[in-house]
C-alpha cells in the first residue's frame, strides 16, 4: 500500500518555498510509491510556477499531486503517514490533533533551509519538538554527507547534457522566448532580489569587448535594471542595447522551461534556494543572491557555501568567485571582480560541471525521505 504523505506550505518569499514543495511533491509521486497532497496557503504564487492552477479551487489534482488550498478556515482532515511541514510553517491545531489520534502514529518532519554550515548534518534526523506524543525530527537538505541531499529528478542531468549538447534545441528553446542571442555573446542570465550593486555590474558588462546577452525574467531586480537602463517602464519582450550590453526581458516560466534557460545559459545569476540548487545542476558559473536575514545571519550561510564550493580551485578563481559573490551579496562595486572572474573563465566552468557531478553522486533529497520513513517503521 502507498504511504500517504501531507506536505505544508506557505508562501514566505513569493515562489521560493512553494518552488521547492512542488518540485519536491512531484518527484515523490513520480519515483516513488508516495500519495501526496500539498498545502499551499497562497495559491495565487503557485499559479505562476504552474499556470494550469485553479486558484479558486479548495482541491485539485495536477501531475499526480493533490493540490490544496490551506485556508485559515482548517476543515477537518485526516493525517497522513508522514507529515512534512516546509521551512518551519506550523501546523493547523485541528490538524496536529488528528495525527495524535491516529492509531498509527505519523512520522513528523521539520524540512529545513538549505545550509552548508556544519552544523546541520550533526542537526539532521534529530528529535525536535513533540505534540502529545508525536514527535517532529529535523530533516535537512544538505551537500555534505549525513544530511538529506539536494532535490534532484532522476534522469536530469542526462538530460541537461543531451540538450547542451543541442544547438537546434537550445535556439528552438530560446526562439520559444522571443530570443535570438547576439552573435559571439556570452548568454547570462538574471535572476536576483533588488541589489545596489547591479549598476556596476552592468556598467562593466556594457563596457566589455566581448558581447553579453543578458535575459532577465520578470522578477524583483527588474526596477534597478530600468533604474540602469534610463527607461519609463521594462515589460515582456522588451530588448535595449547598451554598447556591448543586450539586455531582454523574459516572462515568468514554469519551472521545467527554466532548467532549459539556466542549462542555455553561459552563466547564471539566481537568488534564493530553488533557482539556487537548479543553477548547481546546469554545471555552468553562477553567482548567488542569498536571502537577506536579520543581523546578516544570511552572510554566514554564503561564507559556508563558498567554502565548500571552492575547495580545488586555484588561488586566482577561488579569489575571484568569491570577490564576486561577497560584492553582489553587499550591494558593492562589481566591476573589479566581474573582470577577474572572466579571467578564470576556462577554470570556473569545468569547476562548475565537476561540482554537479559530485553533488549528483549523494542520494537526492526525496530519496533520503523516502528511506527515513522506511527506517522509521
Amino acid at each position: 500500500m502507498k504511504a500517504t504523505w501531507d506536505i505544508f506550505c506557505t508562501v514566505v518569499d513569493n515562489y521560493g518555498d512553494i518552488g521547492v514543495t512542488w518540485r519536491l511533491a512531484r518527484q515523490l509521486v513520480a519515483e516513488h510509491p508516495c500519495t501526496v497532497r500539498l498545502w499551499v496557503d497562497d495559491l495565487r504564487a503557485f499559479e505562476r510556477l504552474c499556470p494550469s492552477i485553479e486558484v479558486n479551487a479548495a482541491r485539485q489534482w495536477q501531475q499526480g499531486v493533490e493540490v490544496c488550498h490551506w485556508s485559515a478556515e482548517w476543515q477537518t482532515t485526516a493525517a497522513a503517514d508522514v507529515v512534512i511541514a516546509a521551512f518551519a510553517c506550523q501546523l493547523p491545531t485541528a490538524y496536529m490533533e488528528a495525527m495524535a489520534a491516529r492509531e498509527k502514529t505519523p512520522l513528523w518532519l521539520n524540512l529545513d533551509y538549505l545550509s552548508a554550515e556544519d552544523w546541520t548534518a550533526g542537526c539532521h534526523g534529530l528529535p525536535s519538538v513533540k505534540h502529545q506524543h508525536v514527535q517532529k525530527y529535523f530533516f535537512f537538505p544538505g551537500f555534505q554527507a549525513g544530511t538529506g541531499g539536494l532535490l534532484r529528478e532522476a534522469g536530469l542531468l542526462a538530460q541537461r547534457r543531451l540538450f547542451q549538447q543541442n544547438p537546434l534545441a537550445q535556439r528552438e528553446f530560446l526562439q520559444g522566448l522571443g530570443v535570438a542571442p547576439t552573435a559571439g555573446a556570452r548568454l547570462i542570465s538574471l535572476f536576483a532580489y533588488e541589489n545596489a550593486g547591479l549598476a556596476s555590474w552592468l556598467d562593466a558588462m556594457a563596457a566589455d569587448s566581448k558581447p553579453t546577452h543578458l535575459l532577465v525574467p520578470e522578477g524583483r531586480i527588474l526596477p534597478d535594471v530600468q533604474r540602469w537602463l534610463g527607461v519609463d517602464e521594462l515589460s515582456v519582450g522588451a530588448v535595449q542595447v547598451r554598447d556591448a550590453l543586450t539586455v531582454q526581458v523574459l516572462p515568468f516560466v514554469r519551472q521545467d522551461d527554466y532548467d532549459r534557460l539556466l542549462w542555455s545559459c553561459d552563466f547564471n545569476a539566481v537568488r534564493g534556494e530553488d533557482s539556487f540548487v537548479r543553477a548547481q545542476w546546469a554545471g555552468r558559473p553562477l553567482l548567488w543572491h542569498i536571502y537577506q536575514q536579520e543581523d546578516d545571519v544570511h552572510l554566514d550561510k554564503l561564507e559556508a557555501f563558498l567554502t565548500l564550493y571552492t575547495e580545488g580551485l586555484s588561488a586566482s578563481a577561488k579569489a575571484a568567485l568569491s570577490g564576486l559573490w561577497r560584492a553582489w551579496n553587499a550591494g558593492q562595486d562589481m566591476a573589479g571582480h566581474w573582470l577577474a572572474v572572466q579571467e578564470n573563465w576556462p577554470e570556473l566552468t569545468e569547476h562548475a560541471e565537476a561540482w554537479c557531478l559530485e553533488q549528483a553522486s549523494r542520494a537526492d533529497l526525496a530519496a533520503t525521505l523516502v528511506q527515513f520513513y522506511l527506517n522509521w517503521i
